[in-house]
């Protein structure tokens, strides 16, 4: 876990001392600690909690996906919302997200789970709870995480370049829900797991939609689609 002086990069180290500093989050550092004490498992590896920040530096950020909580399933977890290893299996919401794309983008649907080549393109793939016991679905959460994650929300809200919010579901919703809108542009659609995918979440064309914005700022389009196949 994390020292009060984290390992992170730079930018986002800048970004966050202050709330590393926290009471809540002592506590929330406390509390894995003695998960781990206890013997149990947690996901994502220790290495890799951080995973979404360091592989999307504070300066490069362009688009913000929110996820909730890391797959509890050995190996599946990687630090990085909806992304799991190559080599493992694609959860179900992911491989809603695959279907989707190939529809919005008339692409093949991707077969590789790990998304940091989205990350590496500015893609910040943040989960609202960023540790997991395993085989136990939210175990983490109301533990500190959340207020943690707030605080990264809060400071993408201040964030020099405007950015691209794509929420999915309605806990991405209220996560984001003190964002500026004048500023900052969203892109919203039921979440893709198999439970409301087709409540709105097929045919709402995120991957496009944001392309679409980041050209009419004049930035480089995302590529969705390389290093995924």
């Amino acid at each position: 876990m994390a020292p009060v002086d984290p390992k992170l990069e730079a930018g986002w180290k800048a970004q966050l001392l202050p709330a590393f500093q926290t009471q809540g989050f002592a506590g929330l550092k406390q509390f894995l600690q003695e998960e781990r004490a206890a013997g149990q498992t947690v996901y994502p590896p220790a290495s890799r909690i951080f995973a979404a920040m360091d592989e999307t530096p504070w300066d490069q950020v362009r688009v913000v996906l929110l996820g909730q909580d890391p797959y509890h399933g050995p190996g599946q977890a990687n630090g990085l919302c909806f992304s799991v290893a190559d080599g493992i299996p694609l959860p179900p919401s992911l491989k809603n997200m695959y279907k989707e794309m190939a529809t919005d983008l008339e692409v093949p649907a991707p077969s590789k789970g790990d998304l940091s080549p989205w990350a590496k393109q500015g893609v910040l793939l943040l989960n609202a709870t960023l540790t997991v016991r395993a085989h136990q679905a939210g175990s983490h959460q109301k533990r500190g995480w959340e207020e943690f994650t707030d605080e990264i929300v809060a400071r993408l809200n201040e964030h020099p370049r405007r950015l691209v919010f794509i929420l999915w579901g309605s806990y991405a919703k209220r996560k984001a829900q003190g964002i500026d809108r004048t500023r900052h542009r969203f892109i919203s659609a039921p979440h893709p797991s198999p439970l409301s995918a087709h409540r709105g979440f097929f045919g709402s064309r995120p991957y496009s939609q944001c392309n679409e914005i980041l050209e009419s700022w004049g930035e480089a389009p995302i590529d969705w689609v390389s290093g995924l196949s």
